[in-house]
């Protein structure tokens, strides 16, 4: 890719997405393949102002080859050296920037008992340490196409042509193909905004989803709920946009207050192996039951994570049109595909979708049904006549979404 593209995703990543203060650090996750881009991106961090720019970097074949020759125990642990790094930097508040380009298909033939293990010990061990600077630190997610990625997205291409695809989709789905692409997505942010203010001055108790597909599911909102969408604040009071790209309106709901059935709409990529042609049913917020015609047993792992992975921790709304769904292709990627129609989250919530959150105190957050988990995990639900009505408090009916799209 020219270097035009990667200054402008750079750019974009550092003065948007994490909106870099001077005198703050950053760490970036990136890949080894993606050196080029490592270099634009440390350089726009230090154009911004930062102290100290930290490159952590991250290979899939090492990872797989770890995963395949380490025993369990030795995958599950983290050493004491892994733990204080991630002690300090709950005193350091670094923005955070990750690069995704991994194979979806990259552990796809590993022992899945194994991968799923270890991962979630991984997860256990350093969830106080994520915790604590929840809602303080920035931070954002960009992608750029490995050889490996496009060649799942555009299987009957060639690897040159699969990778100018797939950077053609990033570019207009990330909305850098504009002469002004922070401009540009100053405008996308206000009309997300815009549609989250709707939402919450319609005080809503709960949402009925329906579609031909099956879907009928009743999902109430957590009473202090807020909806928010592409443009977040941390505690500290400045903003930053998490997701790049993105199209949702997102909340909380309420963890005991599901019921009902929800059909996915498009395939989950989690761990390296799909999921496909799935439904999950719900009694008063509690995953019953789940089927899928492939990745049933990977489904039944998410759910079983812990019991915050039982329950809801986010509802998004995403109209059917939105400019990824537009591209026509399925990016095996939950950043892209989360972002082209609606979904639900199994799992841990947004702490920021409680009014006043910053106020709270852990127990206080336990006392209004945060749900807490390892794991969050976006799958896509919406469809070109998913319908979701809107009931307040009195009783009084609002339609959200007709025939896929925004109605209000």
């Amino acid at each position: 890719m020219n270097v035009k593209t990667y200054k402008k995703l750079a750019e974009l990543a550092v003065k948007v997405g994490v909106n870099l203060q001077k005198g703050q650090d950053a760490v970036i996750y990136i890949s080894t393949a993606q050196e080029e881009l490592a270099k634009y991106l440390v350089l726009a961090c230090y154009k911004a102002g930062a102290r100290k720019v930290t490159v952590e970097w991250k290979n899939d074949a090492i990872q797989k080859l770890h995963y395949r020759h380490q025993g369990i125990k030795a995958l599950c642990k983290l050493e004491p050296w892994e733990i204080q790094k991630e002690k300090d930097r709950t005193l350091l508040v670094p923005c955070l920037i990750h690069v995704l380009d991994s194979d979806p298909d990259i552990f796809a033939n590993l022992d899945l008992q194994k991968v799923n293990r270890a991962s979630l010990a991984r997860r256990k061990a350093i969830k106080p340490y994520r915790d604590f600077v929840e809602n303080l630190n920035q931070w954002t997610i960009i992608s750029v196409p490995s050889k490996a990625w496009a060649m799942k997205v555009f299987p009957n291409e060639t690897i040159p042509n699969a990778q100018k695809k797939l950077w053609q989709a990033i570019i207009k789905c990330t909305r850098i193909d504009g002469k002004n692409p922070i401009a540009d997505w100053e405008k996308h942010i206000a009309y997300l905004k815009e549609k989250a203010n709707k939402m919450n001055s319609l005080h809503l108790d709960y949402l009925h989803y329906t579609s031909k597909n099956g879907t009928d599911l009743i999902l109430h909102l957590n009473p202090r709920h807020v909806w928010m969408s592409a443009r977040e604040k941390n505690k500290q009071d400045i903003e930053f946009s998490a997701n790049m790209p993105t199209e949702e309106v997102f909340t909380m709901p309420d963890k005991n207050g599901v019921d009902g059935v929800v059909y996915s709409t498009k395939p989950l990529s989690y761990n390296g192996t799909l999921i496909e042609d799935f439904s999950i049913r719900f009694e008063k917020g509690r995953v019953v039951e789940v089927k899928a015609k492939k990745g049933q047993e990977v489904l039944e792992n998410i759910v079983n994570s812990d019991e915050g992975s039982h329950h809801l921790g986010e509802v998004a709304l995403v109209p059917f049109d939105s400019p990824i769904n537009q591209c026509g292709c399925l990016f095996y990627e939950t950043l892209f595909d989360e972002n082209a129609c609606c979904h639900l989250a199994l799992g841990h919530g947004f702490k920021n979708n409680f009014k006043d959150y910053e106020d709270m105190k852990d127990e206080d957050f336990e006392k209004e049904g945060f749900n807490d988990s390892v794991v969050h995990v976006d799958f896509m639900i919406g469809s070109e006549d998913l319908r979701i009505e809107g009931v307040d408090f009195e009783g009084k009916k609002t339609v959200i979404f007709d025939h896929g799209v925004w109605a209000i």
